[in-house]
């Protein structure tokens, strides 16, 4: 360094270069190579060599955080995450079950999604059904064309059984003790469709025919039956219906200032402990939003600008359970898991949070062998009470979320399998630098998320209301 300089002198005064102007190239040639030194020196420290089987080795310095960030390998995990699921867990058990679940990124504040509804089994006859009047059909067959209120639930070839209507044994007069089985042999475009009975009745001379049923006589759709030349089948559709769900930004911010961070103090009490309480009230609030937000866009006349509010899952439950607390007994318990844990193809365990008076009622009950109250049992980080009958298992826990919203009658079962949560920004936080901006002398933290929850098959989660 010292040799550049003093040849650049003596090349200035040979050529009679004014000091001026050499002091200045000699200041800046300085700055240029204490520059490229300080940023040889530290590519030098953070060098990373290829290995021969394709891994990476550091030369010429320690590993450090950075070193494993600019690697292919960054093998440190992110605190943040792991600090959120443990504070005060069983506060906020939806949040906690969709973190731990794992979310799917959105690229957007509003998420677009589908669900496939399975198709209805069941349903009633719109009239009731005396008999033939004349003959026994359609041309002289034992063929009766009956009307139902959703008769585009049946296909031709499809075989129904009539609930609570008495089929008949092969000599078609002794009744049997099995329902009657009907087979669909057409569709009206008109409405309604036409039938033969399977294990009808024997009226005169022709078998098989369809006995008297009244209306409201349930209808419940079975296979299909295909006979031995058939090579086609009347095809079945699923369509995916599509539903949006908007991302809420949801923000806390945390500040200390310069002073009160150097005062003595009689308990350890930093910017990290207030962190803490401030994540454990923004879960609070998320939790709320989560339950029982209204999805909307809303435009702020402040601020000018649109805001994105999430729409709760309590409104998205496919099913509804009413009960009465004057006649709230095991049967009304059992009356609820059969409700909750069929016609969904749904897991057979699943979570029931609810209110202070709702749990109340399931721990004064006096449970048989219908219905077990089990052991408690850790799952997702959260100690739930364990309720068991034959439908299904439920984990219980009581959340205070419901009696602050003044629901504390109402609880909610979910099915953690159909719980998806989309993150647009996932959870982290932003150092403020409030004194460089000239606004307050502190240290502050920001801490943000953008997310929301949706129930991928709503049929599978199921309100529980007090009537």
């Amino acid at each position: 360094m010292k040799n550049i300089i003093q040849a650049i002198t003596r090349w200035a005064q040979a050529h009679k270069t004014e000091l001026a102007v050499l002091a200045s190239a000699v200041v800046i040639l300085a700055m240029l190579i204490d520059w490229a030194s300080a940023e040889g020196a530290a590519s030098l420290a953070f060098a990373l060599v290829a290995g021969i089987e394709g891994g990476e080795h550091v030369v010429n310095g320690p590993v450090t955080t950075d070193v494993v960030h600019q690697s292919g390998s960054d093998y440190l995990l992110s605190e943040i995450d792991k600090q959120i699921t443990r504070i005060r867990p069983m506060a906020t058990p939806i949040d906690q079950l969709s973190r731990l679940a794992g979310a799917k990124h959105s690229g957007s504040m509003v998420v677009d999604y589908y669900n496939v509804d399975t198709k209805p089994t069941s349903t009633t006859t719109k009239e009731a059904y005396t008999g033939p009047s004349s003959g026994f059909g359609e041309d002289g067959e034992p063929k009766v064309l009956i009307h139902t209120n959703n008769d585009d639930i049946f296909d031709v070839s499809d075989t129904i059984l009539m609930q609570g209507v008495k089929g008949y044994e092969a000599d078609g007069k002794t009744e049997s003790k099995s329902d009657l089985v009907l087979y669909v042999v057409s569709k009206r475009d008109e409405g309604g469709i036409s039938v033969i009975a399977v294990n009808g009745k024997t009226m005169g001379t022709v078998d098989n025919c369809v006995p008297p049923f009244e209306e409201g006589t349930v209808l419940i759709r079975m296979g299909r039956a295909a006979s031995e030349l058939d090579v086609q089948t009347p095809q079945f559709e699923a369509l995916p219906q599509r539903a949006s769900q908007n991302c809420q930004i949801f923000k806390a911010q945390v500040e200390q200032s310069v002073l009160h961070k150097m005062a003595n103090k009689e308990i350890d009490w930093t910017l990290n402990d207030q962190g803490e309480a401030a994540i454990y009230d923004m879960r609070l609030g998320m939790e709320k939003s989560f339950l029982f937000g209204a999805k909307r866009k809303v435009y702020d006349p402040i601020k000018r600008e649109n805001v994105y509010f999430t729409g709760g899952i309590w409104s998205q439950a496919g099913k509804e359970f009413g009960y009465s607390a004057d006649s709230f007994t095991e049967e009304t318990i059992v009356d609820m898991m059969r409700e909750a844990f069929t016609g969904n193809a749904g897991s057979k365990r699943k979570v029931l949070i609810g209110g202070s008076g709702f749990i109340g009622r399931l721990n004064k009950l006096t449970y048989s062998k219908v219905v077990n109250a089990g052991e408690s049992v850790v799952k997702w980080g959260i100690d739930f009470s364990e309720l068991r009958s034959k439908f299904g298992t439920l984990y219980v826990l009581l959340s205070e979320i419901f009696d602050e919203c003044g629901m504390e009658n109402d609880a909610m079962i979910i099915d953690p399998e159909y719980l998806q949560k989309y993150s647009h920004l996932p959870f982290g936080t932003e150092a403020l630098d409030l004194k460089a901006s000239g606004q307050r002398n502190t240290d502050a933290i920001v801490l943000t998320e953008a997310s929301c929850l949706v129930l991928r098959y709503p049929k599978a989660h199921m309100r529980v209301v007090m009537a």
